[in-house]
């Protein structure tokens, strides 16, 4: 559906209604419970600005915790495939889930290091 009006069978026209915005459905709660960790992102939900430092990196470890437990989850569900040698196809799945396991932890190194410097 676009953006534009549109005609009903009675010829009536209707308004197409805007895409909606992030902070219509998503709340910073939301996205750090989903596992959304980069502060970039988080950056746009206003309340992570009135929050200290502290708090904000308090927020990106659970975050962080949460995405690593969805890539474990996701990775147990696949493994716990009946019969899962007759399934080759699941195997390049796990694979990727270990390898985005290791880039969230690198991620997370990075971030780490990004919180115990001093705010420039």
């Amino acid at each position: 559906m676009s953006n534009t009006d549109e005609s009903n069978e009675g010829g009536e026209t209707l308004a197409a209604s805007p895409p909606p915005t992030t902070g219509a459905f998503l709340t910073l709660q939301k996205a750090i419970d989903l596992g959304q960790f980069d502060p970039e992102y988080l950056s746009r939900f206003p309340e992570w600005h009135e929050l200290p430092r502290t708090a904000q990196f308090e927020l990106v470890k659970k975050a962080i915790e949460n995405r690593d437990a969805q890539i474990w989850r996701h990775y147990a569900e696949l493994n716990n495939v009946l019969d899962l040698r007759l399934k080759p196809q699941m195997k390049p799945a796990m694979d990727k889930l270990v390898e985005e396991h290791k880039k969230l932890m690198d991620e997370k190194e990075k971030l780490f290091v990004k919180y115990a410097m001093p705010e420039e």
